[in-house]
């Protein structure tokens, strides 16, 4: 899709737009172009799946789309780069913390992926490899784990983020 878009863009003259979707490479140059993409899918009326049939049918359209794009993009590139150093900025905070403040997530994350193996697998091949009679923890146990750890690493967002909708309606 992005080749027939950089090509309508270096035909009309739209250098930003044209950067931008020839230089698709890494996460976020990928990131950027699809919302570039998005853009001229959206100004010109379409899905983005569409805007590489629509560039061969009716590339005027396309190319008026462009341009009102290319009108956006200093206003885009300042937005990216900001989360840019958004992200930056919160990647340096995290690994200044303490191991124990941040490493919770992904301790509890593999531990209960282990205990959920350990119960539903490897239990019963170790007791039919070694014929011995393991207790399985008790899965409704294991749910109420999975369930605490579950809310206490998305709910409070989740929380939150229903009480502002509910405020907003109020």
């Amino acid at each position: 899709m992005a080749p027939a878009l950089t090509a309508i863009a270096a035909e009309i003259g739209a250098p930003l737009v044209k950067s931008i979707l020839s230089k698709k490479i890494g996460a976020a140059n990928a990131e950027l172009a699809g919302q570039v993409i998005g853009m001229i899918a959206h100004k010109a009326g379409v899905h983005p799946s569409d805007v590489d049939r629509l560039a061969a049918e009716q590339p005027e359209k396309v190319r008026e789309a462009v341009l009102a794009v290319e009108a956006d993009a200093p206003e885009l590139l300042d937005l990216w780069s900001a989360e840019l150093v958004a992200r930056q900025a919160l990647f340096v905070a995290e690994a200044s913390e303490p191991l124990w403040v941040r490493a919770w997530r992904p301790l509890g994350m593999y531990g209960l992926g282990f205990l959920w193996l350990w119960n539903l697998v490897l239990l019963h091949v170790a007791n039919a490899y070694w014929k011995i009679a393991l207790p399985p923890t008790d899965l409704a146990v294991l749910m109420q784990i999975s369930a605490l750890y579950m809310s206490l690493y998305m709910g409070g967002h989740t929380l939150k983020d229903m009480v502002s909708k509910w405020k907003g309606r109020v």
